[in-house]
């Protein structure tokens, strides 16, 4: 329902012109299909095996919970902004840390923006978000509720930052991120050293720590993407090989913006991708 709410918004007050069947199309809607109901079947055996090993290993160390006695309303609260401060360093490690920027870059060979971006991401991202979350979570003691109430919300902004919806923030934006202000983390040019507007949720932590980019002069980049995306894979299971490339065909985001010679093995990928890519009739 929150997926068919944001389609037929942006048929209704769309922000830019942009054809139903834009490119990556037929790409997008796999990685809906797969990341949106298919990944959580598949991880969650793995989860259900690992997480009660953790317990069994942490909690008689700490002997009790922090959290004891906590309203749920305290928790929910306390979760939202340490979660969403939890990603917004990984999301920033993801774009500085070579070996995770070449998992992280599916997501930023987005061409054609609109709230089905927010589900183009290799599944080794979850696996990257989850154990780098799971850990202080269990270490407080929250009720699992809350990762479960802010799972949802976050798809809901994911689906929101990355919609074709122009929307007036206000001093909200100073807050909350919202598709004015993450359009700019796609852009092309990297604005800083690795980029700029990391908040997932919440654009604060960008204005905090200075990697805010919010022009008033221009409303969108020319350009989505990263410098070598004409070489990039387009087909969903020629992404899926992406992270497994050498490293040093891969440079964090903005750390070298020219376009490098291509290796045999991304000219492999790139002819598959182009297959895969003519077959979906992108």
């Amino acid at each position: 329902m929150v997926s068919l709410a944001f389609a037929l918004a942006e048929r209704l007050r769309p922000w830019r012109s942009q054809a139903v069947r834009r490119r990556g199309l037929f790409t997008d809607l796999i990685y809906l299909v797969f990341n949106g109901h298919f990944l959580a079947l598949l991880l969650a055996p793995l989860i259900g095996v690992v997480a009660p090993q953790m317990e069994r290993l942490i909690v008689p160390i700490l002997g009790r919970s922090y959290l004891d006695g906590w309203p749920m309303w305290g928790q929910y609260v306390l979760g939202f902004f340490l979660i969403d401060f939890i990603q917004w360093g990984i999301h920033v490690l993801m774009h500085r840390v070579p070996d995770l920027w070449r998992i992280h870059r599916v997501h930023h060979s987005i061409q054609d923006m609109d709230w089905l971006g927010s589900m183009r991401f290799h599944w080794l991202e979850i696996v990257v978000y989850r154990s780098l979350q799971y850990l202080p979570f269990l270490l407080l003691g929250f009720d699992w509720q809350v990762l479960a109430w802010h799972g949802l919300f976050a798809t809901i902004m994911g689906h929101f930052n990355h919609a074709n919806l122009k929307a007036d923030m206000g001093p909200l934006r100073y807050l909350l991120n919202h598709p004015g202000m993450h359009i700019w983390h796609h852009d092309a040019a990297a604005h800083g050293r690795y980029g700029c507007n990391f908040g997932i949720n919440l654009s604060l932590w960008d204005w905090l720590f200075g990697t805010a980019y919010l022009p008033d002069d221009i409303e969108q980049p020319v350009k989505l993407g990263f410098a070598g995306l004409s070489r990039f894979p387009r087909g969903f299971l020629a992404q899926q090989a992406v992270p497994f490339w050498r490293r040093n065909e891969v440079v964090p985001r903005g750390a070298n913006s020219e376009d490098g010679k291509e290796t045999p093995r991304q000219k492999l990928w790139v002819k598959l991708g182009s297959g895969l890519g003519r077959f979906s009739g992108e």
